[in-house]
């Protein structure tokens, strides 16, 4: 095999060695203008917006017992073992539930509106943090309320035991009146 010259070679490294640092410069004001654009218009039109809300945000209990109306998700099986807001494990067989605003240990009624189905769950973690969701259901319950399909359902979450912050629980018959819409 016959070698090439000192001088094409480094004719070659020094050529590469251009291309590569020409691949990382900043483009011309001009180029990133037209870049941004490209990238707006690559979006899917039909592509649902999702505005996801700060887990970490600090966010008022609701102790008043009152109905909610709004979206109900469920748990991926991702999530099964996992721990919860309460510090036990997951179970996708149970009846859990999961909600930003209720106090741990709330047992309350999910009523699927598409379809009248109803099943009562405990809150023992919280979420879910996607815009317009109230609640999120364990698998079990998504399926009983048939929106395991679906994935998401037009719901009513009706407080049947409230935990209060003096130590005593509230219970569903204090509760009476019309859902109120968001959480």
């Amino acid at each position: 095999m016959k070698r090439l010259p000192f001088c094409v070679r480094f004719c070659g490294v020094l050529l590469s060695s251009c291309l590569a640092v020409s691949a990382y410069a900043e483009p011309a004001q001009g180029d990133a203008d037209k870049q941004a654009s490209q990238k707006k218009s690559s979006t899917k039109a039909n592509k649902p917006s999702t505005v996801r809300l700060d887990p970490k945000a600090k966010t008022k209990l609701d102790h008043s017992g009152e109905p909610r109306k709004g979206k109900a998700s469920f748990y991926a099986d991702y999530f099964a073992g996992r721990k919860m807001a309460d510090g036990t494990p997951m179970d996708p067989n149970s009846n859990v539930a999961a909600s930003r605003t209720l106090p741990l240990g709330t047992k309350a009624e999910v009523t699927n509106l598409d379809n009248g189905k109803k099943e009562v769950v405990e809150i023992r973690d919280r979420g879910p943090y996607i815009d317009g969701r109230i609640v999120d259901l364990s698998p079990k319950v998504a399926k009983k309320l048939d929106m395991d399909e679906k994935g998401i359902a037009p719901v009513v979450v009706t407080p049947i035991e409230v935990p209060q912050p003096d130590g005593s629980v509230m219970s569903s018959a204090a509760t009476s009146g019309a859902a109120t819409s968001g959480e």
